[in-house]
């Protein structure tokens, strides 16, 4: 079991979404909250919103001087406290089919979504495994097991960090530190609304298409998803599944593993 009292819980991504609601949940739970964002605005509004026994940084996942200096605050703030990282910090790209997709607008997404990941837990990790106590929270996705068109680079970075998660999972067996891969359904946050869409796609047209998708797949509140993650880390399970969406394609995937994408093509279509 792992303790969300009196731990320390840092949030990448506190600003909006997932992140924000995890750091309202875990405040009303009795732990200190450390998050941080590249939007300075959203970070305060979250911890307006979270009310005390919260701080905020500035930090951009993507650059390891930000991390560093993230990383050295929160140290400073907490130097002995048992610490839980959230990896929630992501988003998205519109870009097409793979081969329509430039590879810097790939390689931004990957800096973001997988490297800000691996990155956060290789500054936190050292005190985490010193004290042998904590949990790593690295949010995937459904996406993470499940391949949808014209999603390459988003599918990449979160089957990546699945792969990543588990391995950590292998290397921290028995050592007295939690490790979590969350794998949302559609939950409703800001993440499509921020997409960035690539310069050859007509932005009326993929607007269009992204808002619909958005109206008809993201529907649990992030309320909810913070909700299940948090049971999910104080019962140290491993595979967090949030949503009867993620719990459905987890299942089409064992069941049709060879087949399941021509499914969820078809299903796509319908949008």
């Amino acid at each position: 079991m792992t303790a969300i009292k009196n731990s320390v819980c840092v949030i990448t991504g506190g600003g909006s979404g997932i992140g924000r609601a995890l750091a309202i949940e875990l405040v009303g739970k009795g732990a200190k909250v450390v998050i941080g964002d590249i939007v300075p605005e959203e970070l305060q509004e979250t911890v307006q919103l979270a009310g005390s026994n919260i701080y905020a940084y500035d930090l951009d996942v993507s650059k390891m001087d930000s991390i560093h200096a993230f990383k050295e605050n929160v140290l400073r703030e907490f130097p002995d406290s048992p610490l839980i990282l959230f990896n929630n910090a992501g988003v998205n790209l519109a870009s097409g089919y793979f081969m329509e997709t430039p590879l810097d607008d790939f390689e931004w997404l990957i800096n973001i979504n997988l490297w800000g990941v691996i990155k956060m837990t290789h500054a936190f990790l050292p005190h985490i495994y010193q004290r042998k106590d904590g949990h790593i929270v690295n949010i995937s996705s459904m996406l993470g097991y499940a391949a949808t068109p014209r999603s390459s680079a988003y599918c990449t970075s979160k089957f990546a960090v699945k792969g990543f998660t588990d391995a950590l999972k292998v290397e921290l067996l028995n050592s007295g530190i939690g490790v979590s891969s969350v794998h949302p359904g559609g939950i409703k946050t800001n993440i499509i609304r921020k997409s960035k869409l690539s310069d050859h796609l007509d932005e009326n047209q993929t607007w269009n298409l992204l808002n619909k998708i958005e109206k008809k797949s993201l529907t649990m509140p992030a309320k909810r998803a913070a909700e299940i993650i948090i049971n999910g880390v104080e019962r140290n399970k491993s595979r967090i599944l949030i949503g009867k969406d993620a719990k459905a394609v987890d299942w089409l995937v064992r069941i049709f593993p060879d087949t399941y994408f021509k499914l969820l093509e078809n299903l796509l279509k319908k949008i």
